[in-house]
């Protein structure tokens, strides 16, 4: 028998959506303290401080035509989130302006 083929102790668990007996999780009651938005290029970025029993968090969200991603900082976090910001925000403002002989890529760097 392969290592990865010996049953687990914990039982067979399916991977979120497999089943149908698997119960939905709890809705978790959350207040908004302050919120939002900016529209870089097609893109809109909504920043928002909420807070729920288990602490306060940022939660920043990107939408683009029909996609959404969300990303939660938690509040503990904020200070180092902030300072990496800032660095790479100086960073870009310092490196020079990119060629316009060469070939397009994306904004992230891919070709």
């Amino acid at each position: 028998m392969i290592s990865n083929e010996r049953p687990s102790p914990f039982g067979r668990r399916p991977y979120q959506g497999q089943s149908d007996l698997q119960q939905p999780r709890p809705v978790v009651q959350e207040d908004t303290i302050k919120s939002a938005g900016i529209q870089v290029e097609r893109k809109i970025f909504t920043v928002t401080l909420k807070e729920n029993p288990r602490g306060r968090f940022l939660r920043i969200t990107e939408e683009a035509g029909s996609k959404r991603n969300t990303v939660i900082v938690p509040s503990t976090g904020l200070e180092d989130f902030q300072r990496v910001l800032r660095e790479m925000a100086a960073d870009a403002k310092a490196l020079p302006a990119p060629d316009p002989t060469e070939e397009p890529g994306d904004s992230i760097g891919n070709r």
